[in-house]
């Protein structure tokens, strides 16, 4: 009898990131599912307002936060001490995604709308008709005077986008065209509906003067209403939010032989799922006892340049190595005034975000010998003018290192090229950086398709990277 295509421990680790990717509607939320499974993993948390100098240890496990948006994991070998290397993956937590305006009430021809603002690239038009939900942070009043952020995540349909029936344009299967000021506005109620309601609305117009620093005048009464109740905090405890709409539609295997993932935001919680769990599972499966520190970092703010306090292009990750480099880890170790600077040749950095893979309708848009396909592992991604920061050394790094199957993808000459968080960081620190990610289709919809095989082969690339970097580094060098 053959063998299942999807072998047990493959939809295993499948499933576990459909629960990764169903309770991270937000950057928020997924940098707390990540800590959860670091946790599980023995990680322990630092603070970056705090001294490190009698926290870190060889051998210890540690993860920090900025914004609650990004994070930073890292184990440290029991032969690590300032000047040597760090392996590191690097991924980001964001994906497109519509955001409450911070003033969003609105009503028109007697419904209640929600005012939102375009995050990203996202492919609008999957918007539309969509069952949405709202998640996000929520700054609320304690009882001290203190502000408390909470996580908040309204699990059900609430708001939608409604289209235009056909009859009344019936040009919409040959142009679905819209804009996304006027027309990509969801619909949350009637305003009869909440006239009725325990708390009234007065209908409102985009004119009408708001007061900045009051909540219940910028935004829906019975929206505030919803979000103390799923809080089990006071309306007026509501002191100023960021919230973002999701697809409630659960992720879900798919496919006849469950070979597909069918989910939101892929991109690119498929590689930073990927990331946590390859560096638990390196930690989980014995002493880290190399001279090399193992470490992920997931950003914030991706989709839209990374130049924020949060994103690849701040000081985050620069910041945690020269601490590192600056403490006295190991017997007997001592910083040297050069140990930050030895510490980046000798690193290498996996740039880690989703990549395409070729879609049967519509080959010609790739190169004819670079077309990814699912399920036969992370791709390669390279490109002459720089968008990706993969070169010869670092692919062959990688090869050596790893069992698992790699693929390589290069745009066409006549098609614009994206890029990510790898050519940033590998300019910012100086470090060796290869770009890839998991294939996948439909990348910025607000459903995607990925390859149900390739979540456990993305994890098990960084996981092998990170038990085998010290030995490939020493073999290939390049000055």
């Amino acid at each position: 009898m053959s063998a299942p295509f999807i072998s047990n421990t493959a939809k295993s680790y499948a499933k576990d990131f459909l629960s990764f990717v169903a309770s991270s509607p937000t950057p928020f939320h997924a940098v707390a599912s990540s800590i959860a499974l670091l946790e599980r993993a023995g990680f322990t948390e630092l603070r970056e307002r705090d001294s490190w100098a009698s926290s870190i240890k060889q051998g210890g496990k540690y993860y920090v936060t900025r914004n609650t948006t990004s994070l930073i994991a890292f184990s440290v070998g029991k032969k690590w001490s300032p000047g040597k290397g760090v392996a590191m993956v690097g991924a980001h937590t964001d994906s497109p995604t519509l955001r409450l305006k911070p003033v969003s009430a609105k009503t028109a021809e007697g419904y209640l709308q929600v005012g939102v603002e375009c995050y990203g690239g996202g492919i609008w038009h999957s918007w539309f008709d969509r069952d949405l939900g709202v998640a996000g942070r929520v700054m609320v009043k304690q009882g001290d005077g203190s502000y408390k952020q909470q996580l908040l995540k309204i699990d059900r349909p609430i708001l939608r986008i409604p289209t235009l029936a056909i009859h009344l344009d019936r040009d919409v299967n040959v142009k679905f065209e819209f804009n996304k000021e006027t027309h990509l506005t969801p619909i949350a109620g009637l305003v009869s509906a909440q006239l009725n309601a325990e708390t009234p609305v007065e209908p409102t117009t985009d004119s009408d003067d708001k007061d900045a620093g009051s909540v219940a005048k910028r935004h829906t009464p019975a929206l505030i209403s919803l979000i103390s109740n799923e809080l089990s905090c006071k309306p007026e405890e509501i002191h100023d939010f960021e919230l973002v709409l999701f697809d409630t539609q659960a992720p879900a295997l798919g496919g006849l032989h469950e070979e597909f993932i069918f989910s939101a935001r892929l991109d690119n919680l498929g590689c930073s799922y990927c990331a946590v769990r390859g560096i638990s599972d390196a930690a989980e499966k014995g002493e880290h006892d190399d001279g090399i520190i193992r470490l992920i970092s997931l950003f914030d703010h991706e989709e839209i340049g990374s130049l924020t306090a949060q994103g690849a292009d701040s000081n985050f990750l620069p910041v945690v190595l020269e601490r590192l480099n600056k403490l006295a880890i190991g017997d007997g170790a001592q910083a040297t005034s050069t140990s930050y600077e030895e510490c980046l040749a000798k690193s290498f950095l996996v740039s880690a975000d989703m990549a395409h893979a070729v879609h049967p309708n519509y080959a010609a848009k790739y190169e004819p010998n670079h077309k990814p396909q699912l399920n036969l592992g992370p791709v390669i991604k390279i490109n002459a003018n720089a968008r990706y920061a993969t070169n010869s050394p670092g692919t062959t790094l990688l090869q050596h290192i790893s069992s698992i199957p790699l693929q390589q993808f290069v745009v066409r000459n006549d098609s614009a090229c994206g890029s990510t968080i790898g050519p940033m960081l590998s300019a910012k620190l100086g470090v060796r950086t290869v770009d890839l990610g998991n294939p996948q289709l439909s990348m910025h919809s607000i459903r995607e398709c990925g390859g149900t095989k390739d979540v456990l082969l993305g994890t098990n690339l960084f996981r092998e990277f990170f038990e085998g970097f010290e030995e490939a580094e020493a073999k290939i060098f390049v000055e």
